[in-house]
């Protein structure tokens, strides 16, 4: 029985030699996988995860635009009592500045994802230490260790301050 050789990374067919691009193979991961501090920091598994984690959160900011959209192309009522047009009004304002503070997290989102493509998710940006997995787990988009991010607030605050 002879063995079939996989390709692997360096073995991928590139977009022009036969017109078709070579995926990479899924990492299977059990629904119930969470990052541990005793595997090796960012292997394919923890990569996988976060990838996972990314994509449902962008999905779900997502679908909830879209029914804001909805709401609000079938929501306009002339209320005739002022008192709650303005009411209505100010909720509608309230939401879409929810809107415009997700979208700016779905690019949050993209660039955590694109520096899972480059290898350089989960290291801060400052120091280049390992960002703590409890700190990406509950913010898949830290792009700082605690300690980091704290100095920047603070610097910030300084410099707000002047």
């Amino acid at each position: 029985m002879t063995a079939v050789k996989q390709p692997i990374d360096s073995d991928a067919v590139s977009p022009g030699q036969t017109g078709e691009v070579q995926m990479k193979p899924e990492v299977f991961l059990p629904d119930d996988y969470r990052p541990a501090e005793d595997e090796p920091f960012m292997n394919k598994r923890q990569l996988e995860y976060f990838r996972r984690k990314l994509m449902a959160w962008k999905e779900e900011i997502l679908n909830g635009s879209k029914e804001t959209l909805a709401g609000l192309a079938s929501g306009t009522r002339n209320l005739p009592d002022i008192a709650d047009r303005a009411s209505e009004e100010t909720d509608r304002a309230l939401e879409l500045r929810t809107r415009d503070r997700q979208r700016k997290l779905v690019s949050k989102i993209d660039a955590a994802l694109r520096r899972i493509d480059n290898g350089e998710f989960g290291y801060c940006e400052v120091t280049g230490e390992p960002i703590s997995l409890r700190r990406l787990d509950a913010r898949p988009i830290a792009t700082m260790t605690l300690e980091s991010q704290e100095r920047h607030e603070r610097s910030e605050r300084v410099h707000r301050d002047d």
